[in-house]
């Protein structure tokens, strides 16, 4: 879509001309970019939005790009926004999803306009059909979660098609005619583009975030907020780092001391009824929750009633744990794992049954451990040693006990997924770790030579790598002068040319997927957002698209893009100053 295709019919929506207090520039396609001009005598040019549009190779308001054929017209049609009409499936269990669907749509609309813009009267009207094949809200890894969305125009409407398998590739769909309608701020009309057909599909299924509430704790709402961001830009799993050594928030009912001892205050705590009501809102948002529960290390707070725990808050730490305060289950306690199981149980029922469960598993000191004379005598009452084979020989113990809980209260055999670990390397990963029961999650760096020993052995895998997708890197230390230990910070572009295809090679189709991980020692409600904006819309590119091509082709549309999240509510870092968003490719660097 080089040059001017686009913008000879965008005039044809244009029935009137700027008003007084338009804008004194608008723009123009030349050579494949939007040139600001001066506004004066001039009907013939649009706004930024419009334009970006159509001028370029491709439709420059979508994020993230599709995967199928796109094919476009050149019009545009200004609609009244009390004119848009949906009709959903005729499923039962789906009502409620696509009330609430149709209402986000209608504010993400709506936010485009700009504060005190006074919309331009008439327009037509917008029907739009979603026709769904399967009435199944099941979200998991086998969820089809692809869409094909139509648009046309006649004499009084604009027609809007979307066909998909499932409610969540016909709620992807939705989302992309949100991102087909622009705001016009020199005629003060919205305007869909009026002759489009985009098939689409994600190149990998699991495309998310982790998020540690536990080392500081955010508040439901602001949670709804991410939740929010991960649905625009086709995210689906909001992966929940939900206890730690640091705090215990979540209320276990059968064991209710965890959080009267572990939660910071009485009022930072999330009930089943909070979880339940989070877990919920992300399934209609085309986002499933993943819980975690972190063991047999990083945990602490909460646990001083049960003395299950070794070296909790022990001194001077870093002799047993990588961040204060330390604290590891002690694995020889059979009472241990009844506690295990009334949290799993309760998991379980909260997190509305999950199809896949997070046990963390990393990070596991064997000082730790060796520093309890109780448990070195366990040990060797059993014939065991105190080497390092010994204790992941002790790692192992609990781990098989710790899954037999899990099992007893989920309703089938579950995939289990654990952090890479010591226990993940070679040669304990072939003593304790199933390949066809448990999903490893890559932390270490995208060319540790360990990634290529799991997936050798056959294993599935997400990645998180923390040289571009552990987004608290880069930011003062907070236990020792300097930055903290993953700086340098991540850029967006890093973040985008983290291809899972390069890292994984010839096996990544055992590449489940990424998340963007924040781990929260620096990070609160105050500063959630632009930790995770837009950087997380980057790896939404990378798991969805897989894109061949660099940041460099992407960023035009990341800005656009940006603002959005700020239309919506969502506080995303600014990445330029707002000169290069209005002067497209005048701010690389070209020599």
């Amino acid at each position: 879509m080089k040059g001017l295709i686009g913008l000879v019919g965008i005039l044809s929506v244009a029935s009137a001309v700027a008003a007084q207090d338009s804008p004194k520039w608008g723009y123009e396609c030349v050579q494949g970019r939007c040139r600001k001009v001066e506004a004066a005598n001039r009907v013939d040019l649009v706004s930024l939005g419009v334009c970006r549009l159509f001028c370029g190779d491709d439709l420059g308001t979508l994020w993230p790009k599709p995967t199928g054929t796109v094919r476009v017209g050149n019009t545009l049609a200004h609609f009244d926004t009390d004119g848009i009409l949906f009709k959903f499936p005729d499923y039962k269990n789906q009502q409620d999803f696509w009330e609430e669907t149709h209402q986000r749509f209608l504010d993400q609309v709506k936010a485009k306009v700009r504060k005190n813009h006074v919309l331009r009267q008439g327009g037509k009207k917008v029907a739009v059909d979603i026709l769904v094949d399967k009435d199944s809200l099941a979200l998991d890894f086998n969820t089809d979660e692809s869409y094909k969305v139509d648009v046309t125009e006649d004499v009084g409407n604009v027609a809007v098609k979307i066909v998909a398998p499932t409610y969540y590739g016909a709620r992807h769909g939705v989302e992309t005619l949100s991102q087909l309608i622009v705001y016009d701020d020199i005629r003060r009309e919205l305007q869909i583009v009026s002759s489009v057909s985009i098939e689409d599909a994600p190149a990998f299924k699991h495309r998310g975030i982790s998020h540690d509430t536990s080392r500081n704790y955010y508040s439901v709402e602001a949670i709804k907020r991410t939740i929010d961001a991960l649905a625009m830009v086709k995210l689906n799993t909001y992966h929940w780092h939900i206890t730690d050594s640091h705090s215990f928030p979540v209320v276990i009912k059968s064991q209710p001391d965890l959080a009267d001892y572990g939660a910071y205050t009485p009022e930072q705590i999330y009930t089943a009824e909070d979880v339940r009501d989070v877990v919920k809102y992300s399934k209609i948002r085309g986002v499933r929750v993943i819980p975690e529960f972190d063991a047999p290390a990083h945990v602490g707070e909460g646990w001083q009633k049960k003395n299950l725990t070794v070296c909790f808050n022990a001194q001077p730490w870093s002799r047993y744990c990588v961040e204060p305060p330390c604290g590891q289950l002690d694995p020889s306690q059979d009472s241990l794992y009844d506690v295990l199981e009334d949290i799993y149980r309760e998991f379980y029922e909260m997190f509305e049954e999950p199809f896949v469960f997070h046990m963390g598993g990393d990070e596991v000191s064997v000082s730790c451990w060796n520093s309890s004379s109780e448990l070195q005598q366990w040990m060797l009452q059993r014939g065991w040693q105190l080497e390092e084979s010994d204790f992941m020989r002790l790692w192992g113990h609990f781990q098989e006990n710790a899954l037999q809980r899990w099992d007893k209260v989920a309703s089938e055999k579950l995939p289990i997924i654990l952090w890479t670990s010591r226990l993940t390397d070679v040669p304990y990963v072939d003593d304790y770790l199933d390949k066809d029961r448990y999903i490893i999650q890559i932390w270490t760096k995208g060319d540790d030579p360990k990634i290529e020993d799991l997936l050798n052995r056959g294993f599935n895998l997400i990645f998180s790598n923390y040289d571009a997708l552990y987004f608290d890197c880069g930011f003062q230390g907070w236990v020792a002068d300097g930055h903290n230990w993953c700086s340098p910070y991540i850029g967006w572009q890093k973040v985008y040319d983290n291809s899972l295809s390069a890292l994984a090679g010839s096996k990544v189709k055992q590449v489940l997927g990424a998340e963007a991980a924040l781990w929260s020692e620096q990070a609160d409600d105050s500063a959630l957002d632009s930790r995770f904006w837009p950087r997380a819309s980057a790896l939404a590119e990378r798991l969805w698209t897989d894109p061949t091509d660099s940041w460099r082709d992407a960023e035009s549309r990341m800005l656009i893009h940006r603002e959005r999240l700020v239309e919506n509510g969502i506080a995303a870092d600014s990445l330029q100053p707002q000169w290069c968003l209005q002067n497209e490719g005048d701010c690389p660097n070209l020599l």
